[in-house]
């Protein structure tokens, strides 16, 4: 696209120091306190990272590989790279060893900077094996080996603005900036492409769905590594948005109550472990309290936008705002305007929920090939609809295919995948990429997702079962945490399911039985009558092929170090089936 030919992601940041000097740009936790970088320190630190790169002989098209946690630093490294033609390898600090030898192997990275000593490990296990490596960096303090500030210091004493702007001018939008490797649910790990413009065309394609300026701040705490993060990083500095770090997943609820933020970004799976110990909290209350929490609750389950349920409705509504839902903001910073959804499919009743407590939660869609968003959610008029992931963003185009398949056009779309073109042709096509994904687009332009392509199967009697759909009305249920659908040629489908523990445990309670072990509530017959009676209610919501006839209960839940999950949480169907043969087959005999 003409309007994209010109930038560069390395231009935000020139943009930025022009645009919205600030003292706090970035921000991370460092010994319990957080430090603000300016903008102009986040600027200097850059060049002086492109220096070093320079005179540790990286050039043009030359890889270099970061595995590490949600950091101010990534972005000095990033960015420092970038500048002078360098592609950024970010990887999950979650895979395996064999993971990333694999894909330095793949890249021929020359350089790798580690987080910390778990990662570093990893890592180091596997160096000899890739031959282009030739050295490990860390971003924490790590006795025996070279601290990133090392490039920096020798960038200092080596300083190269001529060289850098020479680089710079030199880099096209079209040009390799950075290979994410999918989480390879269908086999090994493939470098999905990005060029400059593919990640600023749909950075800017989003401004329009951010309705906040340059004074909102932002915590991020999704996985830098992952191109709905990474995006969006860049979409907040386009827009002049400070960046929090979260510290961990563990400390986000403590990182909301400090920072305050107007935004963040989350994928479903938090999204309902946030209202889940709502909810507990709401179990706990007792008289009055209780009743009205859950007459808020079940008031928010009604929500529908523009006030389509009329004026009494939406007088309760301000009742249960000031009484009920302030304390659900007040959890989240007390300033939070919008929630970004995204990676796997929001239950509707959730942002239903979510929306009536004035905590907008936008679903959108997209994909690593498509640098990611195809569509999303906004707050714009008729902007938004549950049950959909929005309207298509501007500048890129979407047609269903006579089999249902998503279809995506435009500057967002990919490269390719990196020494794959076979790979790289199953799925780009005529100049359209081939998602994978089956959905449909209704009449007021709302996209919506029914499934994957790949995941839909077919029982014995030739009838396709689409597991997704099953799935996410499942576990509206509060008694069931994760509910995978199975069934691939058998008579009907089943589900594995792990059940809400803590939900289930205060049941029991209640009706004077006490369990000490997981173990011991699977296999109890009232739970197992209870979840199954669950399971039948919500069977009522599809067609007699597709209702699940049984179900095994699981003692622990699905993991990513367990192998059943990939980094962005979306079931490994394979591993999982082959992991519990066993139970599966107990359904069938």
């Amino acid at each position: 696209m003409e309007k994209y030919k010109d930038v560069r992601i390395f231009d935000i940041l020139d943009r930025y120091i022009k645009k919205f000097p600030k003292p706090d740009a970035l921000s991370s936790k460092v010994n319990g306190e957080w430090k603000k970088i300016s903008t102009q320190e986040y600027y200097d630190q850059v060049q002086l990272m492109s220096y070093g790169f320079l005179k540790l002989g990286i050039g043009k098209g030359d890889c270099i590989a970061t595995v590490s946690n949600n950091r101010y630093e990534w972005n000095f490294v990033d960015m420092g790279m970038l500048q002078i033609g360098a592609v950024h390898v970010s990887m999950y600090p979650t895979i395996s060893s064999a993971d990333y030898k694999y894909i330095l192997n793949d890249c021929q990275a020359k350089y790798i900077i580690v987080s910390d000593e778990e990662i570093l490990k990893k890592v180091s296990a596997i160096k000899n094996e890739v031959e282009s490596l030739i050295e490990i960096y860390t971003f924490n303090e790590i006795a025996g080996y070279k601290h990133w500030s090392q490039i920096a210091e020798l960038g200092k004493d080596n300083a190269a603005p001529e060289k850098v702007a020479q680089t710079k001018a030199q880099t096209k939008a079209t040009d390799l900036a950075t290979l994410i490797y999918t989480s390879g649910t269908t086999g090994v790990p493939k470098g999905v492409m990005l060029s400059h413009m593919n990640l600023i065309s749909n950075c800017m394609a989003s401004e329009p769905c951010v309705p906040v300026d340059n004074t909102a701040t932002a915590l991020s705490f999704l996985p830098l590594c992952h191109v709905y993060e990474r995006m969006l990083g860049y979409l907040y500095q386009y827009l002049g948005i400070s960046i929090y770090y979260a510290e961990s997943i563990e400390k986000i609820g403590d990182n909301l109550k400090e920072v305050k933020p107007n935004l963040f970004s989350t994928v479903p799976r938090l999204l309902e472990k946030v209202y889940d110990k709502i909810m507990a909290k709401g179990h706990e209350q007792t008289g009055i309290k209780r009743a009205l929490f859950f007459w808020a609750v079940d008031l928010g389950l009604k929500y529908e936008h523009a006030g389509k349920n009329g004026w009494w409705y939406e007088f309760q509504l301000s009742i249960a705002n000031k009484i009920i839902f302030n304390k659900w903001r007040e959890a989240l910073g007390g300033n939070v305007e919008l929630i970004v959804s995204g990676s796997a499919p929001l239950q509707p009743r959730l942002a239903r929920v979510f929306w009536a407590a004035q905590i907008a939660v936008l679903e959108g869609y997209g994909l690593s090939e498509t640098s990611p968003v195809v569509s999303v959610n906004t707050k714009l008029p008729n902007g938004a609809q549950f049950g959909s992931v929005g309207k298509v963003i501007e500048d890129v185009t979407v047609k269903i295919a006579e089999d249902g398949e998503i279809l995506v056009k435009g500057p967002n779309v990919m490269m390719g995948y990196y020494k794959k073109p076979e790979a790289t042709a199953e799925v780009m096509i005529d100049g359209w990429f081939h998602t994978g994904d089956i959905g449909e687009i209704n009449g007021e332009g709302f996209l919506k997702i029914t499934d994957r392509k790949k995941e839909i199967f077919k029982t014995s009697g030739g009838k396709y079962v689409a597991p997704q759909p099953i799935e996410n009305k499942m576990k509206e249920s509060i008694y069931i945490e994760q509910f995978c659908v199975v069934g691939a040629g058998q008579k009907f489908p089943g589900g594995l399911v792990v059940p809400n523990f803590i939900f289930i445990k205060d049941w029991l309670q209640k009706q004077g039985i006490n369990v000490s072990s997981n173990e011991e509530i699977i296999k109890n017959q009232k739970v197992i009558d209870l979840i199954n009676a669950e399971v039948n209610k919500y069977n009522e919501n599809f067609g007699h092929v597709e209702q699940i006839k049984k179900v095994i209960l699981l003692p622990a839940e699905f993991s990513i170090l367990g192998g059943e999950l990939t980094p962005t949480l979306k079931f490994k169907r394979k591993i999982i089936s082959e992991k519990y043969q066993k139970e599966i087959d107990s359904m069938y005999v």
